[in-house]
């Protein structure tokens, strides 16, 4: 049997390269990453920040649909096919994140997730299109929100965490092991506090720390496993 029946993914820095806020701050970008990174590790809450960036960046939805072709685009490497690997071993996957929900649900389609098992923040736009306002009800714009969103899921245990960042870290109480990914940006925070440290640019790193390899030996997804068993390399444990 898998040694986790339920895997949940971040979006931003974890399945996808980017982070979609910062890809929206067209305009006032420098301003943007630093309150991201901030809360992301863990100097400021993220309801501090959460409703200020999106006043600063006003994104529309035509900026909304270009991100999410950008976070498809700049998906990390070996993203889908881990995803893949693990359905076809009978583990559930979700996405938790504190991204727009409509550029989110591009990711889970293109990674091969069912748009019921997404958490992301809803975004609402005028007739015009301009931003009206985002879902500033959900859990997921406040510290603490992934941990109170993966418990109101009530999630198969034994589960495991995915993420890079101060809100993925929150949710460890909720789940049985926490994954910190840093393949795209490390942060100290974030790794220091992690049961395995992944800092390899792919997600196939995951298959060896979910499944045996029995699990996939007659299958296509075998290759991925055994090259992400070799990344282990850049594993690291606690």
């Amino acid at each position: 049997m898998p040694r986790f029946r339920t895997v949940l993914f971040d979006c931003d820095s974890t399945l996808s390269a980017i982070e979609g806020i910062d890809e929206l701050a067209v305009h006032c970008r420098d301003d943007v990453e630093q309150l991201t990174d901030a809360a992301m590790r863990g100097r400021i809450s993220l309801e501090e920040v959460y409703g200020r960036r999106l006043r600063l960046v006003q994104p529309t939805r035509a900026a909304v649909e270009t991100l999410a072709r950008e976070y498809v685009a700049r998906l990390v490497p070996d993203a889908a096919e881990t995803v893949a690997a693990l359905h076809a071993a009978g583990v559930e996957v979700r996405i938790i994140s504190g991204g727009l929900l409509p550029a989110v649900l591009a990711v889970a389609r293109a990674v091969g997730v069912d748009a019921r098992r997404v958490a992301a923040v809803d975004i609402t736009f005028n007739a015009d299109g301009s931003y009206a306002g985002f879902d500033d009800t959900s859990a997921l714009t406040m510290s603490g929100g992934k941990l109170a969103m993966i418990e109101r899921w009530a999630v198969d245990r034994p589960a495991m965490m995915v993420g890079d960042g101060t809100t993925d870290l929150e949710a460890r109480p909720a789940v049985d092991f926490f994954v910190a990914f840093a393949g795209v940006v490390e942060r100290p925070n974030v790794v220091s506090a992690a049961d395995v440290v992944v800092r390899a640019n792919s997600l196939a790193p995951v298959l060896p720390l979910v499944l045996n390899a029995d699990e996939l030996l007659r299958t296509s997804y075998h290759s991925l496993y055994e090259r992400g068993a070799a990344m282990n390399a850049a594993v690291t444990t606690r």
